[in-house]
């Protein structure tokens, strides 16, 4: 094995340079600000999970989980996802607190089959879980932080593409009974958005051709409200009729939100995560080809943790945000510089400390004669140069020329 160089880093991680740090802030800071004033408090949860908890109730399949071994010889797991530990805490440290609870977070994930396909193997997401209500009025507020979050990041031009998993379920049951390998190959389909697959696929099925209309008509069901009639037209198996009627309760919930502009019903939508139960969602910028947001509904999960409670959520992707989304507005203050002497050290160092009181940044420097001091070049109103470096403005305190700034 060869010995790595000096300078690099392992496949699939990367290095943060200061102006991207921060903008990525900026992009975290606002995003939570604007979730709790939906009411949704932060929390954080460990880097390490134990592999036999949070591990195998995890979305991210065990392939794609970094795993290693404590000195304990226990298996451990760098946290692939947040929900399942957001759901390891919801059953235990806040199982006496009332529902539904209203939950945030901000953390890195990781995911070692990233590296394999040149992606991140280290990402940043930014989330939100409601726990405990099963409400269409539940599924609609994610949707809606959602979109108030991805305005909150910058992201001028965006569309959310909702779908339900439940009606999925219902309509291969019709369409496809008694076969179930053939339903999990045309859920891959979807899932890939290989639609000629899919047709491919559905014209190998032994199936009547009422059959494969029904099936094949599932890719049409892309639309605003009037795919709800549609979608009902198409199935008549209680599952899927249940699950578009509490979409529709969705879409009417989001009207009122006044964002339903910004939605989609796309009923190919199958969610990446197996656990999704019903309402599923992605949310995509105009500028990128991928989601910069994801989330939908997943009953099931918390019974894993001893806490059967339906729960529903989302996650921002931040790191896509900051790398793809032009419209993140970039505002970073320019520092004040402060030049002393020795002999007048104490006052420029105090006039540091006042100005950071106040919120500026600020950035100081010993000058012990005449030729140290910077010149100084005014830019515009809001700005000056000194030797090549740029700053809001520059104060200078020392005995040996006469202070200005």
């Amino acid at each position: 094995m060869s010995k790595p160089k000096g300078f690099e880093k392992p496949a699939g991680v990367r290095d943060y340079l200061p102006r991207a740090v921060a903008k990525l802030r900026k992009i975290e800071n606002d995003v939570l600000h604007c979730m709790s004033r939906w009411g949704y408090r932060q929390m954080i949860t460990p880097t390490l999970e134990y592999y036999d908890t949070v591990g195998v109730a995890s979305s991210t399949s065990d392939q794609k989980l970094y795993k290693l071994l404590n000195n304990r010889g226990q298996a451990l797991v760098l946290r692939s996802e947040m929900t399942a530990p957001v759901a390891r805490v919801v059953s235990s440290l806040l199982k006496d607190e009332p529902l539904p609870l209203r939950l945030s977070y901000h953390a890195n994930v990781f995911r070692a089959i990233e590296e394999e396909a040149g992606r991140e193997a280290e990402f940043f997401q930014t989330g939100v879980e409601l726990v405990g209500d099963d409400s269409p009025e539940a599924d609609a507020e994610v949707v809606a932080l959602a979109i108030s979050s991805l305005q909150a990041a910058g992201v001028k031009s965006f569309k959310i593409a909702m779908g339900h998993v439940g009606f999925l379920d219902g309509l291969f049951q019709e369409a496809v009974a008694g076969l179930p390998e053939a339903q999990e190959e045309l859920k891959s389909h979807l899932l890939n958005r290989d639609y000629v697959a899919f047709r491919e696929t559905l014209r190998q099925l032994e199936l009547t051709e009422a059959q494969k209309n029904e099936l094949d008509g599932l890719l049409r069901l892309r639309g605003g409200k009037e795919i709800c009639s549609q979608a009902l037209e198409l199935s008549s198996h209680p599952l899927a009729r249940t699950s578009i009627e509490h979409l529709c309760k969705v879409w009417e919930v989001l009207v009122s939100y006044g964002v339903s502009q910004h939605v989609l019903i796309d009923l190919t939508m199958i969610g990446d995560f197996s656990y999704y139960t019903g309402m599923t969602f992605e949310g995509y910028a105009s500028e990128l080809g991928f989601p910069v947001c994801s989330g939908g509904r997943y009953d099931n999960l918390l019974q894993q943790f001893g806490r059967p409670i339906p729960s529903t959520g989302f996650s921002l992707k931040t790191n896509r945000i900051l790398d793809g989304v032009s419209g993140v507005p970039e505002e970073e203050e320019l520092p004040v510089l402060i030049q002393y002497d020795a002999s007048r050290r104490k006052e420029g160092l105090e006039e540091a400390a006042r100005l950071r009181a106040e919120g500026h940044v600020v950035v100081t420097r010993l000058a012990s004669e005449a030729g140290d001091l910077k010149t100084v070049k005014r830019l515009d109103t809001n700005a000056v140069e000194a030797e090549g470096e740029t700053y809001g403005e520059i104060y200078t305190f020392v005995s040996f020329v006469s202070e200005h700034g």
